[in-house]
């Protein structure tokens, strides 16, 4: 008996869905976000934040206008702990322009060589401290737009130097404040500029000088990135952000 050589049966694979356009999905992420809070919700907010902490203080240890610069600068990439026992035995020797240049850079190296990027941060803070004796007379400028002129000094640092410094009302943004204005949301933002920009319109006068502390503070201990308390947070009732944590 001959062998037949049965038909080959074709399996058809399924056909794959067509890709979700970028667009739908951008609509889809804009119409699950909540829509920034009204004014008076944002008082409230503010009100609560002063009731709980009249004076918030920063956690960067400091002993004027130019440690407290030093001190934010050398803070990019590293915890503020890490900034304060790097610092404790620096500004004992080179708490003014002129110091830290008599110190030198390898010197300054040998105190911050436990802080990431520490020779970059080295050679920033003492071309700073030349640039602070020969234009400035060894004093620090009242002014963001100055500040961000010296070496390592960026928007973020000259905000904070001049609100903690010189009672400016600016509004530094960093991580901790970006994602607590967003998730509010105070405003809805693409960037820390922007997110700058808006609040500092945005934000009651009358606690604007305050309102970084609040929020920095809000945000590293309560509103955290991957599991904010909000079973703690002051402001729960008011807050419109959709994921919601419970204990």
């Amino acid at each position: 008996m001959s062998d037949l050589k049965q038909p080959s049966r074709r399996i058809s694979k399924p056909k794959p869905k067509p890709a979700i356009p970028a667009k739908a999905v951008g609509r889809a992420v804009r119409a699950r976000m909540p829509k920034r809070v009204d004014r008076a919700t944002m008082v409230e907010i503010f009100r609560r934040l002063h009731a709980a902490n009249p004076e918030p203080k920063g956690e960067l240890d400091y002993t004027n206008p130019y440690t407290l610069l030093v001190a934010v600068t050398l803070s990019a990439q590293a915890t503020d702990v890490g900034v304060n026992k790097a610092t404790r035995a620096l500004f004992a020797v080179a708490d003014t322009p002129e110091r830290m240049l008599d110190l030198g850079e390898e010197g300054l190296r040998q105190h911050i060589r436990t802080l990431n990027f520490f020779n970059t941060k080295a050679k920033n803070v003492i071309a700073m401290a030349r640039r602070l004796v020969e234009e400035f007379g060894g004093e620090v400028p009242n002014s963001v737009a100055i500040l961000e002129t010296l070496p390592g000094v960026g928007r973020k640092t000259a905000s904070v130097v001049v609100n903690i410094a010189f009672g400016d009302p600016r509004v530094a943004v960093d991580t901790h404040i970006y994602r607590v204005t967003n998730r509010l949301p105070l405003a809805i933002t693409k960037t820390p500029l922007d997110t700058q920009i808006a609040l500092e319109q945005l934000i009651p006068d009358e606690y604007r000088l305050h309102a970084h502390h609040w929020l920095i503070l809000h945000g590293r201990y309560i509103c955290k990135a991957r599991k904010p308390e909000c079973w703690r947070c002051p402001v729960n009732d008011l807050c419109r952000y959709p994921d919601k944590t419970i204990p």
